[in-house]
């Protein structure tokens, strides 16, 4: 073999250097590619810019650092939250092994920004602290442990809920004081030291625990950026003179963030079921102070996301507000407010779930010219035991006080004069799921401000909605039905296009798979809410694709699916149900002249639910009320219809 000259060589490393067509004047450049072929490149795979997997994680999550966490029993930090989450076994509080049956790709460290770090100081014996009556209170409960220590962890929650903690002891643990600032650093630096891009992404945040007497407002708040920016502020607290329960401030703290350190940042509503009817005001504020342009534009901004479903019960819809929706009584948290002081009552409900809250958003918008409750649905945990655990057969509770035992199935969670919520009704619930390009902050936060997202209950089943108006069977049954979707409509999360001349009612393309180790699916529903002419808002509930061979009758109704449930042994079979469902479904009811949106619930057959296995596993009977089976689901993130002015 002859070697080749310097003058050879470099030729073919110039000639290697230049693009493909001048290399090839008879490469498959997209002149010469069939017209009936439509990609861009020979490689249809070429140029891909869009998600092409969903990333799952928890942006709801508090550790010992949380005042609650930690009466509770939480003695574990952010470092043990983060190293559970991406995949490690860990010792649970209560000295039990524990582990994903999956890492997540993901997640938010999100504790109290009030109060953060105190009560670990409580249960460590800090001198200064028990000083105060307060914390010598419930320093006594943690040492004698078992209910002393509940009862000492209730007492604090409604001691902060009713605005009562001595002033001169908090200011230890809040915004300007040194150990505040010390805590939040380290913080960040737990967050830096997991953050590993492309294979696990730990975000910097924390949640801000808004309380009116009870009434929970709470939110969290998320950082797209690293340690230098977010080591410039410290987390907004709600506790006066520095912090404010109003969202209106909390937005005005996001503004002085981004300007401050030219960074980006967002915040989530936690689920509103225990707001007593303020999480979504229709007209005015629970002050009083009425919705005007300020607050629905500030609202829309920095809250893209709703926290549709978590430990503390499901918050997608009511059986009050949607009698004609079979579905819409799934794990419902009604007696009252977060310490139950006060009761619930029906006319509080309208202003705590999601679905009545995106009806409110259209009205409100017709009004005021912006819809602030334009936002993206999906799942967290809200668990204070570290533990990311929202799997039926791996429920680590909400707090430690609730790990597995034996009791904890009939144990009351709360109880007041006001009514009760046992052990038992803790929901297993829910994952975030995002449609992001990569696995990094940048990627994953983008997703959320533009609303690529879901929530489920628990399973990871794969969601994927686009709304246009020329979709068509064919266009469902290519091997890639994502790169039509893209190019013909919008994603979950966006807005319908401009209705094109000619076109009648809009067309949605909506297709789930199985969680790969989980249940076969039930059925796919298409959720639509609409305001009519009059200003009133309507919904109605689609089932658009289901298993089997049911039929539909005549009032859009089909027959359950079925239930393999064997209660006995925690145990199902898939025997039932199907791996995919999909469908390219036409709006029947469609007026060019009404606003709407329109959004997926995905349902799984019936699976055991958490307190089934522990019926199984320690060998106890289930509580008078708790169900053997559970129906889990998904909630696809919105797409909007809006009237061409």
């Amino acid at each position: 073999m002859k070697k080749l000259s310097f003058v050879a060589l470099g030729l073919i490393v110039f000639v290697t250097a230049l693009p493909v067509a001048a290399q090839d004047m008879n490469g498959a450049t997209p002149e010469l590619l069939s017209e009936a072929y439509t990609g861009k490149a020979y490689s249809p795979y070429a140029g891909r810019a869009f998600p092409e997997r969903p990333l799952w994680g928890d942006s709801h999550l508090h550790t010992s650092l949380s005042m609650d966490a930690a009466l509770f029993g939480n003695r574990l930090g952010p470092r043990e939250a983060y190293r559970f989450a991406r995949g490690e076994e860990v010792i649970a509080s209560t000295g039990q092994a524990v582990r994903l049956a999956r890492p997540l790709d993901w997640l938010v460290v999100a504790d109290h920004s009030d109060g953060m770090g105190m009560v670990s100081d409580i249960a460590a014996g800090r001198p200064e602290l028990l000083a105060f009556e307060q914390a010598a209170r419930w320093a006594k409960g943690l040492g004698e442990g078992g209910d002393a220590a509940v009862q000492a962890a209730l007492d604090l929650i409604k001691t902060f809920s009713q605005g009562e903690m001595d002033p001169e002891m908090f200011a230890l643990y809040s915004p300007g004081s040194k150990l505040y600032k010390n805590l939040w650093e380290k913080v960040i630096d737990d967050a830096e030291a997991f953050n590993d891009p492309g294979r696990f992404t730990a975000f910097i945040g924390f949640e801000w625990t808004s309380l009116i007497q009870g009434n929970n407002m709470h939110r969290v708040v998320i950082m797209r950026d690293g340690a230098t920016r977010a080591r410039q502020v410290v987390p907004y607290t709600t506790q006066a003179p520095v912090g404010s329960p109003d969202p209106r401030d909390l937005w005005k703290y996001l503004t002085n963030y981004t300007e401050k350190t030219n960074g980006e940042i967002l915040a989530i509503a936690h689920n509103g079921n225990l707001s007593n009817g303020i999480m979504f005001p229709l007209e005015a504020q629970w002050n009083g102070t009425k919705l005007d342009e300020a607050y629905v534009t500030e609202r829309n901004k920095w809250e893209p996301l709703y926290e549709v479903t978590q430990i503390k019960g499901d918050g997608e819809a009511h059986p009050f507000l949607s009698p004609d929706d079979e579905f819409a009584d799934y794990e419902t948290w009604d007696i009252g407010n977060l310490d139950v002081s006060v009761a619930k009552t029906n006319d509080m409900l309208a202003g705590e779930y999601a679905r009545e809250a995106l009806k409110r958003g259209l009205k409100i918008e017709t009004k005021l010219g912006t819809n602030p409750y334009k936002f993206g649905l999906i799942g967290a945990t809200d668990s204070h035991t570290s533990l990311a655990t929202a799997e039926e057969e791996n429920f680590f509770g909400k707090h430690s006080g609730y790990e597995p035992n034996p009791g904890r199935m009939s144990h009351p969670f709360m109880k007041t004069e006001n009514g009760s919520i046992v052990g038992w009704q803790m929901v297993a619930s829910g994952l975030a799921a995002v449609w992001a390009t990569e696995n990094t902050r940048e990627a994953i936060f983008d997703a959320m401000q533009r609303k690529e997202v879901y929530g489920t209950t628990g399973p990871r089943m794969s969601l994927r909605m686009f709304g246009g108006w020329d979709f068509t069977d064919q266009d469902l049954n290519s091997r890639m039905p994502a790169v039509v979707g893209y190019e013909k409509g919008t994603p979950m999360g966006g807005d319908l296009r401009s209705m094109p001349k000619g076109a009648r009612a809009p067309t949605f393309m909506v297709y789930a798979l199985r969680d790969p180790v989980g249940a076969n699916l039930d059925r796919i529903q298409i959720v639509k809410g609409w305001l009519d002419d009059d200003g009133s808002t309507q919904e109605k509930v689609y089932n658009v694709a289901w298993s089997g061979d049911r039929k539909i009758d005549k009032n859009g109704k089909i027959s359950a699916v079925g239930n393999t449930v064997d209660a006995s042994n925690a145990n199902w079979t898939n025997t039932i149900g199907a791996g995919d469902l999909s469908t390219v479904w036409t709006d029947p009811d469609f007026d060019s002249d009404e606003k709407a949106f329109y959004y997926a619930r995905v349902l799984e057959i019936p699976t055991p639910r958490w307190s089934t296995y522990d019926s199984f596993r320690f060998g106890i009977d289930l509580p008078e009320g708790a169900p053997a089976s559970t129906q889990e689901r998904a909630y696809s993130s919105p797409i909007w219809y809006q009237p061409e002015s």
